[in-house]
């Protein structure tokens, strides 16, 4: 399914809004993909429930999902914990603690 789909699935005008949001913040085109897809894939994970409704223990069970089931580089890992970062601080203005972007361990 389209990002952007997702994104107004989960909640109508999201995904204009994080257009408009990564426009402001100057992102490069190939950051805010990156981004939405990752964004997508979490708001998929979590049912397409509303972003608001959703919190740090979505982010933690997100990314240990991600770790355990795509087994990504540190890298990818790394875009995953920024999308999610950069979607709650910048485009939700509901920043998280930081302790929901922890890493998880791959083992």
């Amino acid at each position: 399914m389209d990002a952007k789909i997702v994104l107004d699935e989960a909640q109508p005008g999201l995904a204009d809004r994080m257009t408009k949001v990564c426009q402001k913040n100057a992102l490069c085109e190939r950051t805010f993909h990156t981004y939405e897809q990752w964004i997508a894939q979490y708001l998929t994970f979590n049912g397409l429930s509303n972003p608001f409704s959703l919190n740090e223990k979505n982010v933690k069970e997100f990314l240990r999902h991600v770790t355990r089931r795509l087994s990504p580089s540190r890298a990818r890992l790394n875009q995953a914990r920024q999308a999610l970062e950069f979607f709650y601080s910048q485009v939700l203005k509901r920043p998280l603690e930081e302790s929901a972007y922890a890493l998880p361990s791959s083992k």
